[in-house]
């Protein structure tokens, strides 16, 4: 059996670098082409596009997302592979899901080739708007892992690391209305929604030295008046607010609000708020998966440590935490850009479209597939994973 696996999974990486040109330029064509939250029309056709070409039959506008996109291939225990594929404002792919997509879509069509002789089910998921959308929750809802036994991707980084640390994140807008006067001739006669706007900041400010040291709150403001010679009555500021788990955010959310809502208060103006419908809950990594990953990602030169092992790990938030919740899941760091680099960056989105960034593509296609190929092919690792998502994953309530 043992001969079997290798040949398996010899032929999926043969697969894989034989089309290792077409997973390389979609990823520099998606980089060079940004696209923000459920606007990711050139890449998810650019996907799913090479997918058909490739032999994996793939069809877009599915649960719910019309830039999601699925392709299923082979029978039996099912393994799902994911493709992100969305930009950040400004500074473009500076997360590197350019090479998430074009990883995922390697490791699909990888497995593809292999599915029916594994024994297995390859589900290949293109899930949309992760940099706050939720597309994963979205397509979840609508029934995008009926079936599926496990979850998988891969997600750029300075390291190769197990995980990210990935926390529970939960986004909110606060809006203020107070009223507009003359700024010269008759401020008293207005209620300043900047000011309240702004005292919120500043209480949340003072809020942060009393909250749990691993939880985060930040926020910018979207708007604040038109001139300077007009008490503003309209003000709002977003928000994401972090922490550990689900349960711990729902502690900490009236904490926040109650901080936001006091510059209205002192301000004399109403305020209004709206929490996002799509909070990211906290990852939880089915070590067993893990373990097969390492040991593939070691095959091909990676060495992949634990967050904290060598004084690094990566802090966000993700919706693949939402999937962890849901089936056992993994969601490692790949290497693929200068040690040092942080993601959401400037630097981050030009190393994104490096030599580095290119084999991270093709990396981590491989070690996704011979991961997936061991758990097709033992039902040892089936059971085991099964029992730890069991023991690990007490709470369900992430949709």
């Amino acid at each position: 059996m043992t001969s079997d696996i290798e040949t398996l999974k010899e032929r999926a990486c043969r697969k894989i670098d034989s089309i290792a040109q077409d997973l390389v330029e979609a990823s520099h064509t998606i980089h060079e082409n940004p696209e923000l939250n459920y606007e990711e029309f050139l890449a998810s056709e650019l996907l799913v596009r090479l997918a058909n070409q490739h032999g994996l039959v793939t069809e877009r506008d599915v649960f719910g997302c019309e830039t999601g996109f699925v392709g299923d291939s082979g029978s039996g225990p099912t393994v799902c592979v994911m493709s992100e594929y969305d930009a950040l404002p400004v500074i473009g792919h500076g997360c590197g899901h350019n090479i998430i997509a074009t990883a995922g879509l390697g490791a699909a069509i990888g497995l593809s080739a292999v599915a029916a002789d594994a024994g297995g089910r390859l589900r290949y998921l293109g899930t949309p708007a992760e940099e706050g959308g939720g597309g994963k929750l979205v397509m979840a809802r609508n029934g995008a892992l009926l079936g599926v036994d496990i979850a998988m991707m891969v997600h750029s980084a300075d390291a190769d690391l197990t995980t990210i640390d990935a926390i529970a994140l939960q986004q909110l807008l606060v809006e203020y209305d107070g009223e507009a006067a003359h700024a010269a001739a008759a401020p008293e006669k207005g209620k300043n929604a900047l000011d309240a706007a702004v005292l919120g900041y500043m209480a949340v400010s003072a809020l942060r030295q009393h909250i749990l040291p691993t939880e985060r709150v930040h926020g910018i403001f979207v708007r604040g008046g038109s001139k300077p010679n007009i008490v503003p009555h309209d003000a709002a500021t977003e928000w994401y607010v972090r922490s550990d788990t689900m349960s711990s955010l729902q502690e900490l959310k009236p904490r926040v609000l109650a901080a936001l809502e006091s510059g209205a208060h002192a301000c004399g103006c109403s305020v209004r708020h709206q929490w996002d419908q799509n909070p990211y809950a906290d990852m939880v990594t089915n070590n067993n998966i893990s373990a097969l990953y390492i040991s593939n990602a070691a095959r091909i030169g990676r060495e992949v440590t634990v967050p904290g092992t060598k004084g690094h790990r990566v802090v966000g938030s993700t919706d693949m935490g939402n999937i962890s919740h849901l089936v056992p899941s993994i969601h490692p760091m790949i290497s693929s850009a200068p040690a040092g680099t942080a993601i959401h960056t400037t630097a981050f989105e030009k190393a994104s479209r490096s030599p580095q960034a290119d084999q991270a593509v093709i990396d981590g296609a491989k070690a996704m597939a011979m991961t997936a190929i061991d758990y097709w092919t033992s039902p040892e690792q089936q059971k085991a994973i099964s029992e730890e998502f069991a023991r690990t994953n007490a709470s369900r309530d992430v949709l």
